[in-house]
């Protein structure tokens, strides 16, 4: 309508387009006004979350981004930071969900008999070995540990680690073990 104005009354394109005059001049008011407090709002919050964001390697969603803006003094919802982001294709980095393989699938197993009835301490050193292998997260992802422990003492005689959980891992772990008795016991139980 405003570009049209020149060559049609406004009365008349009103009436053509179904909207009063008076919302055609409320519209005109507001667009030559420029934005509103909101948007000025919007906009400068979206500029603090982008920053934040930024500051963080774009790794920070919106809880710890919310955070950070509280420490600045700026109080703001969660969930107002989380619509700054989206509108801005932001997204924070969440660390993946890790399943380690454990077992074989498709893999029949054999159970191995307890000799020793999960009775650890025997009461003399090297009589029973104890081993467990177990994961650990470090920066670098995830890596298997195995640790063989003296079940009469408890103190770890050999451990190893790896990105692998196979019997590799165990012979390491058992070498150690056997080097650090500078012998090789003869009835220990494993």
């Amino acid at each position: 309508m405003a570009t049209e104005k020149a060559n049609y009354s406004v009365r008349r394109m009103a009436r053509l387009l179904a909207v009063t005059k008076s919302g055609f001049y409320a519209w005109m008011k507001r667009r030559s006004a420029g934005p509103s407090k909101r948007a000025r709002v919007q906009r400068d919050l979206d500029a603090q979350v982008r920053q934040v964001h930024t500051d963080s390697d774009d790794v920070y969603g919106a809880p710890r981004v919310t955070a950070e803006l509280a420490c600045e003094g700026r109080c703001v919802d969660e969930k107002t930071v989380a619509a700054s982001m989206r509108r801005q294709g932001l997204e924070g980095v969440s660390p993946r969900k890790f399943q380690p393989v454990t077992t074989l699938p498709g893999v029949d197993t054999y159970h191995i008999p307890d000799l020793v009835k999960r009775v650890w301490d025997q009461g003399d050193l090297d009589a029973v070995w104890i081993s467990d292998i177990t994961y650990l997260r470090t920066w670098e992802g995830f890596v298997y540990l195995c640790v063989i422990r003296d079940g009469c003492s408890r103190r770890v005689l050999g451990w190893a680690m790896d990105d692998r959980q196979d019997s590799d891992l165990v012979e390491r772990a058992l070498r150690m073990a056997h080097t650090l008795r500078a012998m090789t016991p003869n009835d220990v139980i494993f």
